[in-house]
């Protein structure tokens, strides 16, 4: 399964979405910025994995990763 494959409105997504917020909720006890960094190392280690059992390509996890910059720093402007 590619990145582009899983839409935010697909009812997995929005269930793992769920589930991940109970989990950070868990978690508010850290700042912001350790989560952040925390989020970051699991984020590379899943995006390796999915690189390594080539279930995504390169070009695909480098546009999902730009995609993410743009919508957070859109945010930000």
């Amino acid at each position: 399964m590619t990145l582009t494959l899983a839409q935010p409105q697909d009812p997995s997504v929005e269930e793992c979405l769920d589930e991940l917020g109970e989990a950070l909720r868990s978690l508010e006890r850290y700042p912001p910025t350790v989560l952040a960094v925390a989020l970051r190392v699991h984020l590379e280690a899943l995006l390796q994995a999915l690189l390594a059992s080539t279930l995504c390509s390169s070009a695909e996890i480098r546009a999902f990763v730009r995609e993410l910059e743009r919508e957070v720093l859109a945010e930000a402007d």
